[in-house]
């Protein structure tokens, strides 16, 4: 089936929003009194959502106090969300083909809606989407297929028409449930594992990558 739209995952994917997340969660751990973590540990901790990054920033709190470093967390990301994310390379010469190809285009993100806009507003790129579906936008998140079908829904498009691109395993999980090709790009999270061997329908370089081959029907897996 020909793709008639594009959905499309926010952090690591669009955005290399690490920078402002460590950012941010090390401001947490100076004002609860623990020592930072590297940047690089952090961006192991992305992927599906502030919960979850909090939590493994503070893997020795229970439930209810990683709850309370949430508020904390957001009160810092606040300040920091879109001040040193950029946008990846190829991501805006995807997005001018995709647009050239009339193809509507939605932000799929586990990221709260509270900061989805401000950083796609921040970094120039909410004029290129019809829509985003944030991870508190519905009961379900990535990797379940909701945010997906939802997607789908708005756009009129049925989910076999719909190509996700995303960077990790939850996007693939997702696009797969909902009964959507995906593309997987590696320079992303995913949760610091190596995407090869992730089930998807082609890992390609760029968002110009994955456009191109939109344009040809190339739907070939490379490593």
């Amino acid at each position: 089936m020909r793709i008639k739209s594009v959905t499309i995952d926010l952090d690591g994917t669009l955005l290399d929003t690490v920078p402002d997340l460590a950012a941010a969660a090390n401001g947490m751990m100076r004002e609860l009194g623990r020592p930072e973590y590297p940047i690089d540990t952090i961006a192991g901790f992305i992927g599906r959502g502030i919960p979850k990054l909090v939590a493994r920033c503070l893997p020795d709190l229970d439930d209810v106090a990683v709850e309370q470093a949430q508020v904390i967390f957001r009160h810092h990301y606040a300040v920091e969300n879109g001040r040193r994310s950029r946008v990846f390379p190829g991501v805006l010469e995807g997005l001018q083909a995709l647009r050239a190809a009339e193809l509507p285009l939605a932000v799929i993100t586990n990221k709260a809606a509270a900061f989805t806009e401000p950083l796609l507003v921040a970094s120039g790129l909410s004029g290129w989407f019809r829509f985003a579906v944030s991870g508190d936008s519905l009961p379900h998140k990535k990797p379940h297929p909701a945010q997906l079908l939802h997607a789908c829904e708005r756009m009129g498009t049925l989910p076999a028409a719909n190509l996700h691109i995303g960077d990790s395993h939850h996007d693939a999980v997702a696009a797969r449930a909902a009964g959507c090709p995906v593309f997987i790009v590696p320079y992303g999270y995913n949760e610091g594992e190596d995407v090869q061997g992730i089930d998807c329908d082609a890992i390609v370089a760029s968002l110009e990558e994955a456009a191109r081959r939109i344009a040809s029907a190339d739907f070939g897996k490379t490593a």
